[in-house]
């Protein structure tokens, strides 16, 4: 199966590292499917997604978009494994991040994320604009650490000047599939992080699930911040707005929310600290 399009050999080099760890575009197919098992052990084995027959026997999370995007890696050096018998091992990959710029989603039927929310409207609106979508982002259990995710928001940022990108957007999920147990954090997300109404977005009106489910003076924001996962904390620190509306996914067990980054909205405390020429962690 072909991988995405690619933009020049200077693509392919290393993104950053910062001791062992390095982050980098997946340079093949092999790769890819490297990602895809990392994807199926934090996906279907530690949490909750419901695999079916040929997700099991692959021991694969994978989908028709993975041969159209960029798959980002954070790999460790120090751990080096054998994928063959009689094949030189190679740096274990630790985390991962896929990316579908607007550009290649336009030539394959259009973005993940539009199977969730209509986000047409925001397309049209901000026609000058290119976007990306960032998904399936996943850390081994043993790197979820600061280390790691900095390495792997290194490497999108670098991404995202290399190929002069506007606007972010993504699903990004919490564990469960009962809103009224996320009520806290759905309701903290709808009142204090709701998109303006320019890049506003709303879930499909068949799968559309009210967040507002806590009046805003009865939240409790210190408690509903704890609680939310690390990556969407991640994303409010770096000034992401949240679209209209939450989404139940009941095949990965999780309640989705739409993630919306203008790069020009971005925290200029974040841009800062990677480098506005993305040189925090250049090697």
């Amino acid at each position: 199966m072909p991988l995405g399009p690619r933009t020049g050999a200077s693509d392919a080099q290393t993104l950053g590292r910062v001791g062992p760890l390095e982050v980098r575009k997946a340079l093949n197919w092999k790769e890819i499917k490297h990602s895809q098992r990392l994807r199926y052990h934090v996906f279907y084995e530690e949490m909750s997604a419901i695999a079916d027959a040929q997700t099991l026997f692959t021991r694969r999370d994978k989908d028709a978009y993975d041969a159209i995007c960029d798959h980002l890696l954070v790999l460790d050096h120090d751990t080096l494994v054998k994928t063959k018998p009689f094949t030189k091992p190679q740096p274990k990959i630790v985390g991962t991040y896929r990316m579908l710029r607007q550009d290649v989603a336009d030539m394959h039927g259009g973005f993940y994320t539009a199977g969730e929310y209509d986000i047409q409207p925001l397309l049209e609106n901000h026609s000058h604009a290119q976007f990306m979508e960032l998904g399936r982002s996943c850390v081994l259990k043993p790197y979820r650490n600061k280390k790691t995710v900095e390495l792997l928001w290194h490497g999108i940022w670098s991404y995202v000047l290399m190929h002069n990108i506007d606007v972010m957007i993504g699903c990004a999920s919490m564990e469960g599939t009962d809103p009224d147990l996320l009520a806290e954090q759905l309701s903290f997300l709808h009142h204090f992080a709701q998109a303006p109404e320019e890049w506003r977005v709303s879930a499909l009106p068949d799968m559309y699930v009210d967040m507002n489910r806590i009046p805003k003076d009865k939240v409790d924001q210190r408690a509903a911040l704890r609680a939310l996962p690390p990556l969407i904390k991640g994303y409010l620190r770096l000034g992401a707005y949240i679209g209209d509306g939450a989404v139940v996914d009941h095949q990965f067990g999780t309640t989705d929310v739409l993630i919306i980054m203008p790069v020009s909205a971005l925290n200029a405390r974040y841009v800062n600290y990677y480098g506005a020429d993305a040189s925090r962690y250049a090697s």
